[in-house]
């Protein structure tokens, strides 16, 4: 769990309010381009979402739901409602999570640079033992078109067996990512096109991992901002691959909901500390070619893709929390109330490494987190990190069975990830206070071009 790689926040606009921007049917705004959002709420680099509306089949009907949107109190809500219902006047629009989509189509797949969601499902799948490059095929084409269709909120075809979950929603930002483990390469016999990126990750020493909980054939991630769409896209892909592939295993996390906070901030973890301040912008040229593969890169077909490592980390929150603010800060290396670096400045001020307090000690410890992640400590090592955090219960002990699901994107893990981890592995302060349990490695190509599908470079070409 890293919380020091580079970044550049963007200054925008605050978006209007729910009442000016709700537009009818007719006057919809319409969606970005290029596997961005459109819509309002914060996104994980801390920027604002623009605003924007985009109306589909699942409408929020009633004003009841514009009025809440606008922040009206509930008596006049309720009032407005009422007179609503009685005059049959046509519904109001989408409140702006609502109406949210993010484009299928474009060089990079949604769900790697898009503003992270509120909601998450991570799952895997194992090919069924009958199945090869033909089945395969067959399924991401099935995948596809499922998941361009319900990003963009369009109603189920004639005919079509839909669960409803879904109905009375719009896309909410939806986005749906699909990668590749090295065993695919196995099943599908495609041995001659395996990224050398893909090689196995190195055993580390604080790993305790279960491997029915690791690793799979198909890589899935489903993000979007209202748990009933999420869990919509998942079920919708799992029915699809019936017959082709079963769930190997499946893991839900959750965000700070768009709109949460008085500003865009960045996101906390359940430690309650400030995770993702320095992330690598993807809209920067330098940064971009740390997280995706080149159009020159090898091997061609994941040309605009990335790799993605995946790590379930059970954090120890009984034992963080009976640690002092004191403590918990020197661990870190950052203040918790707003996350700037014990060096002093704000959020986004750079580390002073070699800065000394008055006992001619370092500010910022030895074994501090973000000395130990930071890129000037590992070779300029750098990593797009978009987690969810999760909790699923409570143990045996009775401490609670939760953490974060850390999903790190580089061009390369060999040079991103795993050198990082390595020092991690020698001497973080935030160690003890953490179980890695789970791990995975996938391949994400690029994102599929109008009229593909994700993957049909690698399967057809």
């Amino acid at each position: 769990m890293s919380t020091n790689s580079p970044n550049r926040p963007k200054n925008t606009k605050n978006t209007q309010s729910a009442r000016s921007t709700a537009k009818s049917a007719d006057g919809a705004a319409k969606t970005g381009s290029g596997g961005s959002a459109t819509g309002s709420g914060s996104d994980a680099r801390g920027g604002q979402r623009p605003a924007a509306v985009r109306l589909s089949r699942r409408r929020l009907l009633g004003t009841a739901s514009a009025a809440g949107a606008a922040g009206l109190a509930l008596g006049g809500a309720g009032g407005a409602w009422a007179h609503s219902a009685a005059q049959e006047e046509p519904p109001t629009a989408l409140s702006t999570l609502g109406s949210t989509t993010v484009p299928f189509h474009g060089t990079h797949q949604a769900g790697i640079a898009t503003p992270a969601q509120a909601h998450g499902h991570l799952l895997a799948f194992d090919l069924a033992a009958d199945s090869g490059r033909k089945q395969a095929a067959a399924l991401l084409r099935r995948w596809s078109d499922a998941a361009r269709r319900m990003m963009a909120g369009e109603p189920p075809r004639d005919g079509e067996r839909d669960t409803g979950i879904a109905l009375d929603a719009g896309p909410s930002s939806l986005t749906v990512t699909f990668g590749f483990g090295r065993t695919f390469f196995t099943r599908t016999g495609l041995e001659d096109r395996l990224p050398t990126q893909l090689a196995p990750l190195p055993d580390f020493s604080a790993d305790a991992l279960d491997k029915k909980r690791s690793d799979g054939d198909l890589w899935v991630q489903i993000g979007a901002d209202d748990a009933l769409v999420a869990f919509h896209a998942l079920r919708a892909l799992q029915r699809e691959a019936a017959g082709t592939a079963r769930v190997r295993w499946q893991m839900t996390g959750f965000n700070r909901s768009p709109g949460a906070t008085d500003r865009p901030r960045t996101v906390r973890n359940l430690m309650g500390q400030v995770d993702g301040t320095n992330n690598p912008d993807p809209d920067d040229k330098q940064d971009a070619e740390k997280i995706f593969v080149p159009a020159s890169g090898e091997p061609s077909w994941m040309a605009g893709g990335s790799y993605v490592v995946q790590r379930r980390i059970r954090m120890l929150l009984d034992e963080w929390d009976e640690r002092s603010l004191h403590e918990q800060e020197k661990v870190i290396g950052r203040r918790k109330s707003d996350g700037a670096p014990l060096s002093g400045g704000h959020e986004h001020t750079d580390p002073d490494l070699d800065k000394l307090g008055r006992d001619g000690q370092p500010l910022i410890a030895g074994n501090a987190h973000i000395r130990v992640t930071a890129p000037q400590s590992n070779g300029g090592a750098t990593m797009l990190r978009r987690p969810f955090s999760f909790h699923d219960g409570f143990r045996d002990d009775g401490a609670p069975d939760a953490g974060l699901l850390f999903l790190a994107w580089q061009a390369d893990p060999l040079r991103g990830f795993v050198p990082v981890q390595r020092k991690l592995d020698r001497g973080d302060a935030l160690s003890r206070f953490l179980r890695h349990e789970a791990s995975g490695l996938f391949a994400v190509p690029g994102g599929p071009l109008k009229g593909e599908y994700v993957g049909q470079r690698l399967l057809e070409g």
